[in-house]
């Protein structure tokens, strides 16, 4: 469960930097390329940090070992519908 919390915590940084990009744009701190950069960059981390909190949700359930969920490459986990 620490773990779970941990990537949680993660999850919710990220949010917060997105808003944070979002926010940079909009007072022209900073342009939309770089925006959009960030955001890809972002959004592909948090899929993979969903995904990997999925895993050890899904292991835990089934009693498995969460701790054997491994983070996967964005290739694998971006464009999952769930």
């Amino acid at each position: 469960m620490e773990q779970d919390q941990r990537i949680l915590d993660n999850i919710t940084a990220m949010v917060e930097d997105e808003r944070r990009l979002r926010a940079d744009l909009a007072s022209g701190r900073i342009d939309g390329a770089t925006e959009q950069a960030r955001l890809d960059r972002l959004e592909r981390e948090l899929d993979r940090c969903w995904d990997l909190l999925r895993q050890r949700r899904a292991k835990a359930e089934f009693g498995e070992n969460p701790d054997e969920a491994e983070v996967r490459p964005s290739s694998q986990v971006e464009g999952y519908q769930g």
